[in-house]
């Protein structure tokens, strides 16, 4: 019986010996945003169709709800590699990348579709060459929407409304500069901190998009939101460039179309819900205003230095883009 076992070790020796199936390529992809929101299923959406895609060739790793950090600490490390990719909004990103401080400009976009129109078509692939200088590879867009003004104590109908008050700001000198050209102190603090903040009274309020002050629980220390739309906020998608530029180009390309697929589904998911979130926010007890034709008008005059502040602060690439911006907005309006 021992010469048979021999002869078939023997064999098995001389057979070709094959490859071991490459380990998966990890990503793993953080974002503040909570579970159970729309955000959070797109991403979900977006881990599911790339790893349908490459089965067995990618391992996408969702870390949600800031467990790694606020946003600028999360792109600071997908920037130096220590994670793969990251979902954030562009005011953080632009912490990075500053021309994306162009699309963050108060007043600029009148609506969803002017914002959708200048990113898809006017500024993707300028931005794209930005997020590549910084060490970023821009995957694609997400949806954080509108900001509006919310406040403990008083509505904002009015700029001289927002005199003197302690408001939570990005940490970005768009938003910045918005809140002190409307004589307002503007407390940068990360995400993390603000429900504490407000708790406390160290600010007296905020602006952020409805969707994410309900899904944060930040309405629990305001009465009044007014329904301002200053501030158009897309989120972004980005991977490390290294890590990224190393792919197969299979996978490289699987991960730009798959984003990009759920651009769409991804604002028309948050949009969908705008009016029932209004609804949210009036049945806990808050006093929602939306502004005139006259007081949206004051609000634009006010912050147009801004627009200016940014070109002397980052220079002519910044000056180009907003350029290019403005006359394509233009062609939209018709003109006007």
């Amino acid at each position: 019986m021992k010469q048979p076992l021999c002869l078939l070790v023997v064999l098995l020796a001389a057979l070709p010996s094959r490859a071991a199936e490459p380990a998966a390529q990890v990503m793993t992809l953080a974002s503040v945003a909570p579970q159970d929101s729309p955000w959070s299923a797109l991403l979900t959406k977006f881990e599911q169709n790339v790893e349908k895609r490459a089965p067995g060739k990618i391992d996408v790793r969702l870390k949600l709800g800031g467990v790694l950090g606020d946003e600028i600490e999360m792109v600071t490390k997908c920037r130096r590699g220590q994670i793969q990719a990251v979902g954030a909004s562009t005011g953080a990103l632009a912490s990075l990348v500053p021309e994306l401080n162009v699309v963050e400009l108060p007043f600029l976009f009148r609506s969803t579709a002017e914002a959708d129109h200048v990113i898809d078509n006017v500024l993707t692939n300028p931005l794209g060459e930005s997020f590549r200088k910084a060490g970023l590879i821009l995957g694609f867009w997400g949806e954080n929407g509108f900001r509006h003004f919310a406040t403990r104590d008083a509505p904002i109908k009015m700029p001289q409304d927002l005199r003197g008050k302690k408001m939570r700001s990005q940490e970005s000198p768009v938003h910045l500069g918005m809140y002190k050209a409307l004589g307002a102190s503007p407390m940068p603090l990360p995400i993390t901190e603000v429900p504490q903040a407000l708790a406390t009274g160290n600010v007296d309020g905020f602006d952020q998009s409805t969707i994410y002050m309900i899904a944060a629980s930040w309405t629990k220390s305001v009465k009044f939101v007014t329904l301002s739309e200053h501030i158009y906020q897309p989120a972004a998608i980005a991977f490390n460039r290294e890590w990224f530029d190393a792919l197969p180009k299979e996978l490289q390309t699987i991960l730009i179309e798959e984003g990009r697929s759920l651009q769409g589904k991804g604002r028309e998911a948050v949009r969908k819900i705008a009016p029932d979130l209004v609804e949210i926010l009036k049945s806990q007890g808050i006093a929602v205003h939306t502004p005139s034709t006259e007081e949206r008008r004051a609000f634009e005059e006010a912050t147009r230095k801004v627009q200016d502040d940014l070109v002397k602060l980052q220079g002519d690439r910044t000056k180009k883009l907003l350029n290019e911006t403005r006359t394509a907005l233009a062609k939209m309006r018709g003109g006007s």
